[in-house]
């Protein structure tokens, strides 16, 4: 017998500014610190909450090990003090880790076996590197018909540029674009609803003193993005991924760290707490394509989000299509004729950064604050995958 699907709903989004790594604010702050934060700050939005009705915690990471390994969903919750009875699971999804963390979660709601629901990312960038600290890869990647999944991610961005004729005047000019529009939007505060303050101590050597001398500061805004960016600077940039590429660091997205954290409720708890849905979740989708040009993933999976949400291309009022690189974004919104004006308005991770496993979760919880400010009904999230996939989730805002 066919079951009704009841509808998940956002209560309560939040993010860590995002920091650049190595050398950032984030750099000495352990990931799964920057997770508690956000873990009790989502809590605190929702203050009539009763957190013991709190089903699990599932939590995207890219590369779980290290500081951000142990199961960093179970370790985080117990650390952020709420109820030992709340579950935790780390999941892996590459760059849609945070995103798929929320599919996760909603589907536990929509389908009647959760009630209330903590789903986010995390990833410290900074402390576990790219392709973690021991990378063992399977030798048969490098057959030659497996050859795609042993490409780096800045060869797959080389392939989409080949194969849809990027050029790299356009890619320049679509990264200048992201940090201008970032800046425009710190300038107007529009970032101020979704992040949460992380306060750091930094620990320097006193020669004078022969102590140690302690240092707090508050960080409350990305640090990625740059008004100094311009056309000519990133014009002389050389190719970082093939000797007469345009792939470049300046059109590339920010190495990062960062956390974000929702609170997905059903309807009898809504209307139990007096709670206020800040929007709901529609769908999700992820689609696979060719490793060899992974950043092409969003032109798959758009659809298909589009499809299960019963709604059109055309009816997405905000889309954060999140820019590992400007050819890819380039590509995706070439085929799928997006509007330029709803993709990533107050800019994307070329200058906010990627803090990988994090990133779903983190916008998110800018596609719902922009979509409440400025009065939207639909806004999306989809992002290209490692080895070749594509998500995008979709949220109304109510």
């Amino acid at each position: 017998m066919s079951k009704i699907l009841q509808d998940a709903y956002i209560v309560a989004a939040t993010r860590t500014p995002i920091g650049k790594a190595p050398r950032g604010a984030f750099r000495m702050t352990r990931p799964d610190d920057l997770l508690v934060r956000v873990l009790q700050s989502a809590l605190a939005q929702v203050p009539n909450l009763d957190p013991q009705l709190i089903e699990d915690a599932i939590i995207g990471c890219a590369f779980p090990e290290a500081e951000q390994g142990l199961n960093v969903a179970r370790m985080a919750v117990l650390l952020a003090g709420l109820p030992k009875t709340v579950a935790g699971v780390t999941i892996n999804r590459y760059c849609a880790s945070g995103l798929t963390a929320v599919a996760m979660a909603a589907d536990r709601i929509r389908v009647g076996e959760a009630e209330v629901m903590i789903a986010g990312g995390v990833e410290s960038m900074s402390m576990v590197p790219m392709m973690g600290h021991h990378p063992s890869m399977n030798m048969n990647i490098f057959k030659d018909e497996n050859i795609g999944m042993a490409y780096g991610m800045g060869l797959t961005a080389e392939k989409v540029v080949q194969q849809w004729k990027v050029s790299r005047e356009s890619q320049d000019e679509f990264a200048l674009a992201s940090h201008q529009k970032a800046i425009a939007a710190q300038q107007a505060g529009e970032f101020v609803d979704e992040t949460t303050s992380v306060e750091i101590v930094e620990r320097t050597p006193n020669l004078a003193t022969g102590q140690i001398d302690l240092h707090t500061r508050t960080i409350i805004q990305d640090e990625g993005a740059r008004a100094d960016s311009s056309l000519a600077a990133l014009s002389k940039l050389k190719p970082v991924f093939a000797a007469k590429g345009s792939v470049t660091a300046g059109n590339s997205s920010q190495m990062s760290d960062g956390a974000g954290a929702l609170i997905l409720v059903s309807e009898k708890i809504l209307k139990q707490f007096n709670l206020t849905p800040l929007a709901r979740f529609v769908s999700f989708a992820v689609r696979g394509v060719p490793p060899e040009i992974m950043g092409i993933g969003p032109k798959e999976a758009i659809p298909a989000a589009c499809r299960a949400a019963g709604i059109t291309q055309q009816q997405i009022d905000w889309i954060e299509l999140n820019e590992a690189f400007a050819a890819q974004s380039l590509a995706v919104m070439q085929d799928l004729h997006l509007d330029p004006a709803r993709v990533n308005p107050m800019g994307g991770a070329i200058a906010l950064g990627h803090p990988l496993g994090a990133t779903g979760a983190i916008r998110s919880a800018t596609v719902i604050h922009a979509m409440r400010r400025r009065k939207l009904k639909y806004g999306m999230v989809t992002m290209c995958v490692g080895t070749g996939m594509g998500a995008a989730g979709i949220y109304e805002c109510l």
